[in-house]
């Protein structure tokens, strides 16, 4: 029998034979990721990790190809080596910051966050942590990664024995600690021990994330407490005084600099003698990042008053001292900045302004604008509330440096220049030295600026210089007055009210008043006033200063004088003007053709200084037809006196003047006689040009003999009662006499108002003119003699041509006490002479028809 063959069993016939694919493109690969099998997964993602980490186009390639929706299911995969790869897809492609958007959506993190276990793949953790760093630069993820408990794993992962494990961890929990919610839940997972140990790392990259992490962190209190119970402050010391670390020393700093605000810290570090060490290590460092981090620190950490106490007993003012003579503009502007923040101590105040002062003027002459800005800040905040320190500026020349960074480009500068002149300005030597600098124009720009901090201290700046008759000259002439007004429309309390100030100190002279009011300070003051919000005691305070120096608005607006409001010559009375309507002056209201309206009436009892005589009448003086005449009058006089009375000049340029003095009789006057010949400043240019010269109002020789009248007749008089009855009946004499209350219909005062303007051809009259005056008149009058003889008395105007005069007059009991004094209306026009005391029937009745 023949040996029989065995045949051999076919496969299964649903069982497919093992096929090799080679696929040269990306999209094959990505419709492999749907394959059931585990193996083929695994190799069609090892394909994509390797595609993906040639270059940002292919991560983008895979994206348009639909590869992240699959792999999104593969993290979960029960195949550990199919999950593998699939992370590692995810770790290389989420640098790209399209691909970051869609895991968003996706929201991927919470499957990352699962791969976090302790029983996963090193290769799995270094990935899904590398993903996780790259979403992390988000907000939003940050939010996810905290809610869905993301910290504790990352965590517990920066003890893994993987380098980059660790490395992706902290760079994850750095960025996640920006958020502040973040920094608490670090603090409660205990995140120091495990940030101190990577401290000894023998990877730099790692050092630095963990030193970057506890500057962050320790910004909290109650994370630099825990770091000093865990002895992280001898641990970074000790990198500080390892050279070998250098590279590591700033971000040291950091961390320290953010201990040095604790007090409690702090006082840690000084008991150990920790501090000691790191001034000595600074003093010796010649880094500019860290010296300039140094100085950072301590002005962050001198804000707290102990930690300044703390820091004057440890000398830190020399170490700042020597960072001013620093080739680095970076270390200047923060030493001068930890210098004002140190400041704030007075014993520091005291040491950095006798020793820093002249180092910081020098440093004023810079050319970096920081520096300069920075320089005058510490300078600001030395000298004030310091008369020693503002001294040792002026000794230090520092003033003229001071007014050139008036014209600095940074606004800073400018504000805290003109914040140093003021406090300078306390001392009347080193006032003068600034003034004769010419303060006032270098302020006009400043009142210009459009930086509120610039204006405030300009104001306030002119409130200081103001106080100078001559300084408030200068401002006037150079045209300061206009931006100063301006600043009273501004929204910013501190501006508006600095304004009002400077503006009540310029209205302490008539001029400056007058202009200012011709500016519309007053209806913006007025308008201020009445703003609950905006007014404040500057502003009501200036609206007075301005009316007290300007009488004639004053009774236009108010209807009111006081009796500390000394009517002088120049005053006029044109009545009250409407709200809004301009405030005309006198020399305006001059060149107003005649017109029917109510007369202005006006003071003038001085005598022209220099009056040539004529036979000009006295209207032609008030209709402006005197220019001409006077001067012909003039030159002929000059010539004739040339030839007869002076012999030969001694200089051709000199021009001698002659004054020819009238006495002026009642309706005659004496022949003019020339007296005397006298010679004044020898130059031809200052001949007087009465063809240019401005408009002047003549003298009021009635009134002038009205004042010589009762300084005779009713000053000797022994009490104030007698005084104002004398000058009542003095009054209502040339005034027209006492009307009769029936009669004052008939009292026709103005037709005779009317005879004066027309004979004077001007709505401007003299109230000497005055023959029949009413009741403004005739109160008037009373208040300009009453002033002129010492008299007390108000002015009130009332309505309907009323006005009235108040007087307080002290009364004497029978036992010869001495009473309060009593307010009385001074009666003028019924029974001249009666006093009506205040608030009874006669005294309202007398007040209205």
């Amino acid at each position: 029998m023949g040996k029989k063959v065995k045949k051999e069993q076919s496969p299964p016939k649903d069982v497919f034979d093992p096929l090799l694919i080679e696929s040269k493109t990306p999209a094959t690969v990505v419709l492999m990721l749907s394959s059931p099998e585990n193996e083929v997964l695994a190799k069609a993602c090892d394909a994509l990790y390797k595609f993906a980490s040639k270059g940002d186009e292919n991560k983008v390639t895979l994206l348009g190809l639909g590869a992240l929706e699959h792999l999104y299911k593969l993290l979960s995969h029960e195949d550990p080596l199919v999950r593998r790869n699939a992370v590692m897809v995810f770790g290389i492609m989420a640098s790209n910051h399209d691909v970051k958007k869609l895991l968003r959506e996706l929201d991927v993190t919470n499957s990352l966050i699962s791969q976090l276990a302790p029983e996963e793949d090193v290769v799995i953790h270094e990935f899904a942590t590398l993903c996780l760093a790259h979403m992390a630069v988000e907000y939003t993820t940050k939010v996810k990664i905290f809610e869905q408990g993301g910290l504790e794993p990352l965590i517990r992962l920066l003890g893994s024995p993987d380098p980059d494990v660790k490395k992706n961890s902290l760079e994850c929990i750095y960025l996640l600690v920006q958020d502040f919610q973040n920094r608490a839940a670090v603090r409660e997972l205990n995140v120091i021990p495990p940030l101190l140990g990577l401290l000894e790392s023998e990877y730099p990259s790692i050092q630095l994330l963990a030193l970057q992490t506890l500057e962050v962190i320790s910004k909290d209190r109650e994370t630099r407490i825990l770091l000093g119970e865990n002895k992280g402050l001898d641990c970074l010391l000790n990198i500080l005084e390892n050279n070998e670390l250098s590279d590591l020393h700033i971000e040291t700093l950091a961390v320290l600099g953010n201990c040095l605000e604790d007090v409690h810290t702090l006082q840690q570090i000084q008991l150990t003698g920790g501090l000691k060490k790191l001034l000595s290590f600074l003093e010796v460092s010649t880094v500019p990042d860290i010296q300039k981090n140094a100085a950072k620190a301590i002005t962050k950490a001198a804000y707290d008053s102990e930690i300044r106490k703390i820091f004057h007993w440890e000398d830190v003012e020399k170490f700042l001292l020597s960072l001013l003579d620093n080739n680095s503009d970076e270390v200047k502007v923060a030493a001068a900045q930890a210098i004002s923040a140190m400041c704030e101590n007075l014993d520091s105040k005291c040491v950095l302004g006798l020793q820093g002062i002249p180092q910081l003027v020098q440093l004023l002459s810079s050319d970096n604008e920081e520096v300069k800005e920075a320089v005058v800040t510490a300078l600001t905040n030395l000298t004030t509330a310091s008369p020693r320190n503002a001294s040792v500026v002026a000794e230090a020349e520092g003033i003229e440096p001071l007014m050139n960074t008036l014209n600095a480009q940074r606004d800073g500068a400018i504000s805290n220049a003109i914040a140093v002149l003021t406090n300078l300005s306390l001392q009347e030597p080193s006032r003068v030295r600034i003034q004769s600098h010419g303060i006032m124009s270098a302020l006009v720009g400043p009142l210009r600026s459009t930086n509120s901090q610039v204006q405030s201290k300009a104001a306030f700046a002119v409130a200081a210089f103001g106080c100078d008759a001559d300084a408030r000259a200068e401002l006037r002439n150079v045209g300061g007055l206009g931006p100063l007004v301006e600043l009273l429309h501004s929204k910013n309390e501190e501006v508006r009210r600095n304004a009002c100030w400077a503006v009540m100190v310029c209205g302490s002279d008539e001029l400056t008043a007058i202009e200012v009011c011709r500016l519309g300070a007053l209806d913006i003051l007025e308008e201020i006033n009445l703003s609950r919000k905006r007014k404040n005691k500057f502003s009501e305070a200036a609206l007075e200063k301005l009316l007290d120096n300007n009488l004639p608005q004053k009774y236009s607006r108010m209807g009111y004088l006081s009796s500390s409001n000394i009517i002088t010559n120049g005053f006029y009375d044109c009545g009250q003007v409407k709200h809004g309507k301009k405030f005309l002056s006198l020399e305006e209201l001059s060149k107003q053709e005649l017109t029917d309206r109510r007369a202005i009436i006006f003071i003038n009892a001085k005598p022209q200084e220099k009056e040539l005589v004529t036979n000009i009448p006295m209207e032609n003086i008030f209709a402006g037809a005197v220019v001409h005449q006077c001067w012909s009058l003039f030159k002929h006089h000059l010539l004739r006196a040339q030839e007869q009375a002076v012999p030969k000049c001694q200089k051709s340029s000199s021009v001698y003047f002659f004054f020819f003095y009238v006495r002026k009789g009642k309706g005659k006057k004496e022949e003019e006689k020339p007296k005397e010949v006298i010679q004044v400043i020898p130059t031809i240019q200052e001949e007087i040009n009465l063809e240019n010269s401005h408009w002047v109002p003549p003298p009021d020789f009635i009134l002038m003999d009205y004042i010589n009248d009762v300084s005779k007749t009713i000053l000797p008089l022994t009490t104030t009662r007698e005084q104002v009855v004398a000058l009542a009946q003095f009054v209502a004499d040339k005034m027209g006499g006492t009307v009769e209350r029936e009669q004052l219909h008939n009292f026709c005062w103005e037709l005779d108002m009317s005879a004066i303007e027309f004979e004077l051809k001007s709505n401007i009259v003299p109230i000497g003119k005055i023959k029949r005056g009413t009741f403004y008149h005739r109160a008037l009058l009373f208040k300009v003699l009453a002033d002129r003889i010492g008299i007390g008395c108000t002015l009130v105007r009332g309505k309907y041509n009323r006005a009235w005069n108040e007087v307080k007059l002290v009364e004497y009991s029978p036992k010869g006490l001495l009473l309060p004094p009593q307010e009385y209306v001074v009666e003028l026009m019924f029974e001249p002479g009666c006093l009506l005391k205040q608030g009874t029937a006669k005294a309202d009745q007398y007040k209205r028809i």
